[in-house]
């Protein structure tokens, strides 16, 4: 298990100095959707470009090059373990996105079911977390829907529990909503998961650009987040425990030994490049952490991080988010022609910076392309959370307009987009 969560920093870093490593930044829109894909930081970028310029070769050739890329994929696997706070505790799957890893996951579990066995699925997530345990019904599994509160859009424990029994396998939720951003309560339901003899798996994609996940304190089964949110290459990681993971067969060719995890889940195995990327993603996440006024993250430079330095990393960021989501939620509060969608509070413990609202008489399309027309990158729409949608009344395709900030915005960029929904409203 992890120690406890580091302290809030005394200060803000400096947010200057944070911008300047995100070239994108300097281009001069104001980018409020990092939920659909954060910017990196320009040492993911280099990385990239140095593996394929020299390191570019196939692995376990036994030749220099080869020897180097099997080497960056080995330890990018053993770093998102780290930064998942796996332990040895279980496993790191990497594949191209969340939903590939859940379609994988989802058709390895069906291969394994035995009739009468039954999943339960929250619909109030990412369809990528939905809909293809769903389409398990057609081959012959029981799902039963844990329905999202409709007023709130949460997912409520006494909802689910007349939907476990004997029968139940697995229970899939999200950590957080992608278009509420309200956090949920895992712990809770893991541990009656667990009761019930089940597995859980939880989406985190939408929770782990913000706070240090850790999987441990957790009690999931199966975690999955995508790398691309989280200021490093389009992939995905897929945390499984041992006993998970020893339950199924996976999808790669026949003759890949069975106990060969992760490559036996990896279909055509994890790109190298971005295995690369996820590496230099230590280098940036040590400098954040050490913005903390607290000293030096870990002797050793960019590689040697540890698991305090990736939660000091995130602390900082959570101290950089909190004063965007405290100003933007109190502004749609006090303006009647705004509804927001989510929870009020603030707090760092009950939301992330994703918001969500609507207009008392505009359509979300119309808010969001006047607001983008000023320089500004935010979007409107059912956010993959269709079922969601339907459940709490909001029409679609229209949906909600959703503002995502992370770490490396500002409150200025938040005043200025105050000044513009005032505006265009």
């Amino acid at each position: 298990m992890s120690s406890a969560a580091p302290a809030a920093p005394a200060v803000l870093p400096d947010l200057a100095a944070i911008r300047r490593r995100f070239p994108s930044l300097a281009a001069g829109t104001v980018l409020l959707e990092n939920a659909g894909g954060s910017q990196v930081p320009e040492c993911v970028a280099d990385a990239i470009r140095r593996y394929m310029l020299e390191d570019y070769a196939q692995l376990g050739a036994g030749y220099g090059m080869s020897n180097r890329a099997t080497a960056t994929v080995a330890e990018a696997h053993a770093w998102i373990e780290l930064f998942m706070n796996a332990g040895d505790t279980g496993r790191v799957i990497l594949g191209s996105s969340t939903t590939a890893l859940i379609f994988m996951l989802a058709d390895a579990h069906a291969r394994a079911f035995a009739p009468g066995d039954e999943i339960v699925v929250f619909d109030g997530g990412h369809e990528g977390n939905v809909g293809p345990w769903l389409r398990l019904a057609q081959r012959g599994v029981t799902v039963r829907t844990w329905a999202a509160d409709p007023a709130t859009g949460r997912a409520r424990l006494e909802d689910l529990e007349p939907l476990l029994s004997e029968r139940t396998r697995l229970v899939t939720m999200v950590q957080v909503s992608n278009l509420l951003g309200a956090v949920e309560d895992v712990r809770a339901v893991a541990d009656r998961v667990h009761a019930a003899g089940a597995r859980l798996c939880v989406d985190g994609v939408a929770y782990a650009p913000h706070r240090a996940i850790d999987v441990q304190a957790l009690g999931a089964d199966w975690y999955v987040y995508s790398t691309y949110k989280v200021y490093g290459p389009h992939m995905a990681a897929l945390f499984g425990t041992n006993e998970a993971l020893a339950a199924l067969d996976g999808p790669n060719h026949v003759f890949i030994p069975r106990d060969q995890v992760p490559y036996v889940f990896e279909l055509g195995g994890a790109s190298h490049e971005g295995c690369a990327g996820l590496l230099a993603l230590r280098g940036y996440l040590r400098e954040l952490a050490e913005a903390d006024g607290g000293g030096p993250a870990a002797p050793g430079g960019d590689a040697a991080i540890d698991r305090h330095t990736v939660e000091r990393a995130f602390a900082v960021m959570t101290a950089c988010e909190v004063p965007l989501q405290e100003r933007l939620l109190s502004w749609l509060e006090a303006d009647a022609r705004y509804r927001l969608v989510g929870p009020a509070d603030a707090s760092a413990e009950t939301r992330i910076s994703t918001i969500s609202f609507r207009h008392a008489s505009r359509s979300s399309a119309e808010i969001a392309a006047a607001v983008n027309a000023r320089g500004f990158g935010i979007r409107h729409g059912h956010m993959y959370s269709l079922r969601l949608c339907e459940a709490m009344g909001i029409p679609v395709p229209d949906g909600v307009v959703r503002v995502s900030a992370v770490h490396y915005n500002t409150l200025e960029e938040i005043e200025r987009l105050i000044e513009v929904l005032d505006a265009v409203g």
